[in-house]
């Protein structure tokens, strides 16, 4: 079965039919299979027609005079492939039951039964399967037509029902098309359940909710019993069972599915579970029809997807279940990749923040600070790095780089740079013999990733200092009451491209001023040009004296960008001020 995914009808949607409207319906049915009564009155309890009408294996349909869809049942849904939130107040004329406006006109004109065949020239672009045999009749009461009732009756031509068959691989096509497009845009797990939930509600349920095994139980595999401990990850319902949701755990939080319920079924046997939902069932009232689909990739679960639909709605069919397996095994698979995402980057951040530890022991002279922020809500770890090295005669080499590329690689060749350097400024070569020494050793090594390199040697007891960058922005002089000021300094191609020819120069470092060092992520802006961007920094009024993590502080409360997905890149600061005699 194909379920559309067009919104429900704008307005409050139209009475459900009386008892005598079913009731009409109802003995019509029965006349269109020839069993009707010779009163031809049947018993109209509307509760009790609604049931007989849902579980009658014909499908049937009520239209009014107006020709606005107000009833059908499960079972022509499933024939026709239609949902049952796409018609349910519409006309016919909007509605995609291809061929079917004229015979329903001709039945309000006439009053007469009337016939046609799906599949014509007038049903393209209808999900209606070709070659159905639809019978409409006139809805008479009072004397008068007040409406028309559709009958799919058997298709009399065996050799069609290969067409009905290649019409249900194209819907399944078509939904996995349509999910493919709508869930896993992101590499983000927690927006990837939630466009789960969103592409099933509304068009083919009244509530989704996706759970989702703690990373630790990734490996599960299906077979395990007892009470699981899952996490909740997303939520949706329609606007009529907004109130409801509040009887169940919202996203974030944790949920346990007792055994028996149709999740822990579903868990258990790693297949789906449709059911009219049991006592034990964490659903919200009014819901009267359930399927639990398992999310398996590569063989374990990642969690599941459970549907519900109130009683307004057809009950969930196996075509169905059979139907959104495919759906949730694409679903499952993008959660999966996001879940292994988000595991690799966390490895890498823990590894980064675990090489970046604080500055190095600086000489007396000099007072240092630094700060490291991740870019994005999925910390998504960059290759930027700072580095102190003491030196003699009261000197200290202060190191601001930024490695191309995320992820682990990026923060190891961090680790590489940051090692190589300690090593070279031993030797104590000035900043601009470093950056060469630097090249040289990197460009060696045909794995390590280029790199931008600031270097700025600060030596007090001359009052300067000595800068020389690899491709890096320029660092920030912060002077009490006087401009933020970007330093000109010799810039060299980036590390690592065995270009070399870098050069340096040198600044005087007067007592009070304070150094910043930064990486790009601080500054830069899509489709901004840089200029732009160092213009907004240099503008900062900073505060030039107090302590030097204040001066970080509001740094970052005028510059830094907000949480994902604004923040693209990482930031490193670097801040470095001389301490009196």
């Amino acid at each position: 079965m194909q379920h559309r995914h067009g919104n429900r009808a704008q307005g409050a949607p139209p009475p459900p039919p009386d008892a005598r409207s079913l009731a009409a319906t109802a003995a019509a049915l029965a006349a269109s299979l020839g069993s009707v009564t010779d009163s031809g009155r049947i018993h109209t309890d509307p509760d009790e027609l609604r049931d007989v009408l849902a579980a009658a294996p014909v499908a049937v349909a009520l239209l009014d005079e107006h020709l606005r869809w107000r009833h059908l049942n499960a079972a022509f849904t499933a024939v026709t492939g239609l949902c049952r939130a796409d018609l349910i107040g519409r006309t016919a004329e909007t509605t995609a039951f291809g061929g079917a406006v004229g015979p329903l006109r001709r039945v309000l004109a006439d009053g007469h039964d009337h016939e046609h065949v799906t599949g014509g020239p007038e049903s393209a672009g209808s999900p209606v399967p070709p070659g159905l045999r639809v019978r409409y009749r006139a809805l008479r009461q009072a004397g008068r037509t007040t409406g028309v009732i559709v009958v799919v009756l058997d298709d009399p031509d065996p050799a069609r029902e290969h067409l009905r068959e290649l019409h249900r691989a194209r819907a399944r096509l078509a939904l996995l098309d349509a999910a493919a497009e709508r869930i896993g845009t992101t590499l983000d797990a927690t927006t990837t359940c939630a466009e789960l939930a969103a592409f099933t509600v509304p068009g083919l349920a009244d509530l989704a909710t996706v759970d989702v095994l703690p990373l630790e139980a990734d490996a599960a595999r299906p077979g395990r019993t007892g009470a699981q401990r899952l996490h909740r990850a997303a939520v949706r319902a329609v606007p009529a069972m907004d109130a409801a949701l509040a009887e169940l755990p919202r996203p974030g939080e944790s949920v346990r599915h007792r055994e028996g319920t149709a999740v822990a079924r579903c868990l258990v046997t790693g297949a789906a579970v449709l059911t009219e939902p049991g006592p034990a069932d964490a659903c919200p009232a009014g819901t009267a029809s359930l399927l639990v689909l398992p999310l398996v990739t590569r063989g374990h679960l990642v969690g599941v997807l459970t549907l519900g639909r109130t009683a307004t709605a057809p009950a969930f069919t196996p075509e169905e279940a059979d139907l959104l397996g495919g759906l949730t095994a694409r679903a499952a698979t993008a959660i999966d990749h996001a879940r292994r995402y988000t595991r690799s980057q966390g490895i890498a951040l823990e590894l980064q923040r675990a090489l970046l530890s604080e500055p190095g022991n600086p000489h007396q002279n000099l007072a240092l600070a630094s700060r490291y922020l991740p870019s994005g809500s999925s910390s998504v770890v960059g290759g930027d790095w700072y580095e102190t090295v003491r030196l003699p005669f009261g000197r200290t080499l202060l190191a601001m780089g930024d490695v191309m590329g995320h992820g682990v690689e990026a923060a190891v060749d961090m680790s590489h740079y940051r090692s190589a350097l300690r090593d070279i400024a031993g030797t104590d070569l000035p900043p601009h013999r470093i950056l060469r020494q630097l090249d040289t050793v990197i460009s060696a090594d045909d794995t390590a990733r280029p790199a931008t390199c600031l270097l700025a040697l600060a030596d007090p007891g001359r009052a300067r200092w000595t800068l020389s960058s690899a491709g890096h922005l320029p660092p920030a002089l912060i002077t009490p009451d006087r401009p933020t000021e970007l330093l000109r300094v010799p810039t060299g191609p980036p590390l690592g491209t065995g270009l070399g020819g870098y050069e340096q120069a040198t600044h005087p470092l007067d007592p009070g001023q304070t150094l910043l060092l930064y990486t790009d992520g601080l500054v830069e802006r899509r489709h901004e040009d840089i200029d732009t961007s160092l213009e907004r920094l240099a503008a900062l009024r900073l505060p030039a004296a107090g302590d030097l993590d204040d001066l970080l502080d509001a740094v970052l409360h005028s510059l830094a960008p907000p949480p994902a997905p604004a923040a693209e890149d990482d930031v490193a600061l670097l801040a470095a001020r001389p301490r009196p005699r």
